[in-house]
């Protein structure tokens, strides 16, 4: 079992608040992805979970017991840090034991141990290697062998990836999520990557300023943002943001155009679509195409819409180019609107 709930978590340091009030139930097993840009507090909440950080206000809970005052070894957790700090001086086999060794296990039960987690790694051929023989990757798979062979109640990931190049990050992303589905155990990954924060999340937490925005699906966060901030931040490109007007029996008037929206007091609000979902027609918003930049199977197409950037994730058959005046009309359920002041979303 694993489950972790926070329950009115705060961090100050001095005068300074930087984790405000969050309250979070991981249910057992879960994948939870802690998200946000950096300075959001979201490492510092990780670290406050593994006890390396002291709980100024509020409680956290490991399957229903108070461990807010343990130290991190009494709290049944893993860390697999973005640094791999691994021993140059040791083989694979002896790192990944070594925090048994020094816990006083026997020899041959931390040989067992460690052949089970190299197997789910499959770091079987590499166990005699010595980290600098090692590619990045599977130095990180050693520092995850360690956290596993601990057995705890979950694991905490933090940035693991960051220092990958490219194509490993990708393939890191697999091993990560097929050894989830393996050990099918609560795990806590802290990353500032939406990619990676949607390919592994069972729920993502998206995290601004110490709070959490949004805790939901991906594709609930994807498709129906809570705020301004997480319509933003998720998204490559991010969602577009248009002014919209007052107009009679709840229409509003963005960008020449009329839409059925919320009803609300406000003479202005923001209508908001992600860029893939418009498309050029006869009717539709006014755009003035500014950049085009062709990517393979689509273009992204950056133009001005009612005095704003707006960005279109259009087909590459298409026959765009700057200074080219468009109509892109919107999918009409992907719309999604926005209070101007408070920057929630409201309900149509």
């Amino acid at each position: 079992m694993g489950a972790i709930k926070l329950e009115k978590i705060e961090k100050w340091f001095g005068d300074v608040q930087v984790i405000k009030g969050i309250d979070l139930e991981i249910n057992d097993g879960e994948m939870v992805v802690f998200v946000g840009p950096s300075g959001c507090g979201k490492s510092t909440l990780l670290r406050m979970i593994a006890g390396l950080e002291e709980t100024s206000y509020g409680e956290i809970y490991l399957d229903g017991e108070k461990v807010t005052d343990k130290v991190p070894s009494e709290r049944a957790l893993s860390m697999v840090f973005q640094s791999y700090a691994l021993y140059p001086h040791m083989n694979v086999e002896e790192n990944v034991g070594f925090g048994l060794k020094t816990a006083g296990m026997p020899r041959d039960e931390i040989a067992q141990k460690v052949r089970q987690a190299s197997a789910v790694l499959e770091l079987d051929a590499y166990l005699k290697r010595r980290p600098k023989e090692l590619s990045g990757g599977q130095r990180q798979r050693v520092a995850i062998g360690r956290a596993i062979v601990r057995e705890p109640k979950g694991f905490l990931f933090d940035e693991p990836l960051s220092n990958l190049d490219a194509a490993l990050r990708v393939q890191m992303r697999f091993e990560i999520a097929k050894l989830h589905e393996k050990l099918k155990a609560t795990m806590i990954y802290v990353t500032h990557d939406q990619v990676e924060a949607m390919s592994l999340a069972d729920r993502i937490s998206v995290m601004n300023r110490g709070e959490i925005v949004q805790a939901a699906t991906p594709m609930e966060v994807y498709r129906n943002p809570a705020a301004e901030f997480v319509a933003g931040f998720i998204g490559n490109p991010p969602m577009n943001f248009v002014v919209a007007d007052r107009s009679e029996n709840n229409q509003w008037r963005v960008a020449g155009e009329y839409y059925p929206g919320p009803k609300s007091d406000a003479d202005q609000i923001h209508f908001a679509i992600r860029p893939e979902d418009v498309v050029i027609a006869d009717a539709g918003l006014d755009a003035r195409v500014r950049l085009v930049e062709p990517l393979g199977a689509h273009l992204h197409v950056t133009c001005d819409v009612g005095g704003r950037m707006f960005r279109a994730v259009l087909d590459s058959g298409l026959e765009v180019k700057a200074g080219d005046h468009l109509k892109l009309q919107p999918q009409l359920d992907r719309i999604r609107w926005f209070d101007k002041n408070t920057t929630k979303a409201l309900e149509v």
